[in-house]
């Protein structure tokens, strides 16, 4: 617990906010610092640290931020905000984290729906759902936990049941300072795991990270695959989805969790790779915590994606709009790009790169584009990786102004032909033009609603 505590809250936000009232619930004190130097709120060489037993920094502050810095040089512990929702939770109520460079959020709520479905009373937390501090402090049986890699970075104790890495593909690198420090930093959700280490049996990167873990005696790493699974993995088989993991019998046969079907209201075609994916993480997450085999079927065949994560927004003179503003990096295209044949996409793509290439992401969806309208303030990279890997896709960039939106639907749907998508899916942060993801994903659909057949 932390009473007694004097806390410095780095971060106004709904982090700092939380824990704020939780330290006043608890018998700490707490003073906050803002990450923008608002008038009506302290710098941190406005403090005097000394003064200070502990720091909660929220994802504002980057390691190498000169608060952060100053912390440091004074020998203040510094816990990330999921670090200090751990120390004032509840005890005994189970905790399981989803991390990924994509799909975090989809696997997350997954959990949630197949715990519930289980009867378990779970609250889904992170960046979606309520705070995790308010999560960690509710009498319930379970708590569901989105973590990015900004707030692992600080996070030491967790001690969760079940955790798993979707991916750990390139994004964040201009807070982390590196691509190594970024996935060092993913690699710390599996650190102190008590009953189950999820990973994609297919990706190498992942699974050493599983190995490298220092976790709890008794802890499994448990395996997902698209195709017939080994003990200790869960995988497909003729489209059932099926549990060779978590039953007596795992070593001679597998038990039935569902099938694809229970996926396919998600999406328009077939049910994508990435999306059986998180669908089979879920499923283990939750089996993990004793959650039955027929509630994985309950759970996925009741569940509806997030807003703004490749959602059909409306079909007009034979052209379909799909919003997927959530796919804020290169390796959330290359997921929602999985369920398009050749040639069949006109994307709308560009923002606030965050320091990433986009050569490889070019090359892997360039026989599925059509055309590129180019939107954001930081276009030089994707422009450069589309002349370099995709020189024969027609291109048009949209300047930076108050109706980029309207601008680059209209450019859109002239270069679309009957069959085609229009997919917005920017592969870059939207700070630049937006107030955030959602934002830019309502524009697009308010814009496509409005246009004339």
């Amino acid at each position: 617990m932390i009473e007694g505590l004097r806390v410095l809250v780095l971060g106004v936000g709904v982090a700092g906010t939380s824990t704020v009232a939780a330290c006043r619930e608890l018998g700490a004190t707490a003073v906050t610092v803002d990450a923008n130097g608002a008038a009506d709120h302290l710098s941190v060489d406005e403090v005097d640290l000394s003064a200070f037993d502990v720091v909660m920094a929220s994802a504002a502050f980057a390691p190498h931020s000169e608060a952060i810095r100053a912390c440091e040089a004074a020998g203040l512990p510094i816990w990330s905000e999921m670090e200090f929702a751990w120390r004032v939770r509840r005890p005994d109520i189970p905790w399981v984290l989803v991390t990924g460079t994509n799909g975090k959020t989809t696997t997350t709520q997954m959990v949630g729906a197949i715990a519930a479905a289980g009867g378990l009373d779970v609250r889904v937390c992170g960046n979606m759902g309520i705070p995790v501090i308010e999560a960690a402090r509710a009498q319930c049986d379970l708590v569901a936990v989105e973590i990015a890699s900004l707030q692992l970075h600080f996070t030491h104790t967790l001690s969760p049941h079940a955790a798993v890495c979707l991916n750990a593909d390139d994004d964040h690198t201009d807070w982390h300072g590196s691509l190594e420090a970024y996935r060092a930093a993913k690699a710390r959700v599996y650190q102190h795991v008590q009953v189950a280490c999820v990973y994609p049996a297919a990706d190498r990167l992942v699974e050493q990270m599983v190995e490298e873990a220092d976790v709890i005696d008794g802890c499994r790493a448990i395996g997902v695959t698209l195709g017939v699974p080994s003990v200790s993995q869960l995988g497909i088989v003729d489209r059932h989805l099926v549990d060779r993991a978590f039953h007596q019998e795992r070593r001679t046969h597998a038990i039935e969790l569902g099938t694809l079907d229970d996926l396919a209201h998600l999406v328009a075609g077939a049910v994508p790779p990435y999306l059986a994916t998180n669908a089979l993480s879920a499923a283990a997450l939750a089996r993990a915590v004793g959650v039955g085999p027929e509630a994985v079927h309950e759970g996925l065949s009741g569940f509806s994606l997030d807003h703004h994560r490749t959602a059909f927004v409306r079909e007009l003179a034979g052209v379909t709009y799909v919003d997927d503003s959530k796919a804020t990096n290169a390796h959330a295209v290359k997921a929602a790009f999985g369920g398009f044949g050749p040639d069949a996409v006109v994307w709308i793509a560009g923002g606030l790169a965050k320091g990433q290439e986009f050569g490889e992401l070019v090359e892997t969806i360039r026989d599925r584009v059509h055309a590129v309208v180019l939107i954001g303030v930081d276009q030089e990279p994707l422009s450069s990786a589309l002349a370099e890997h995709a020189a024969d896709i027609p291109v048009v960039a949209i300047p930076p102004g108050d109706t980029v939106m309207e601008r680059a639907l209209e450019a859109a749907r002239s270069l679309a032909r009957p069959g085609d998508t229009v997919l917005l899916s920017p592969a870059s942060a939207s700070m630049d033009q937006f107030r955030d993801y959602a934002d830019r994903g309502n524009a697009f659909a308010e814009t496509v609603r409005r246009m004339e057949g």
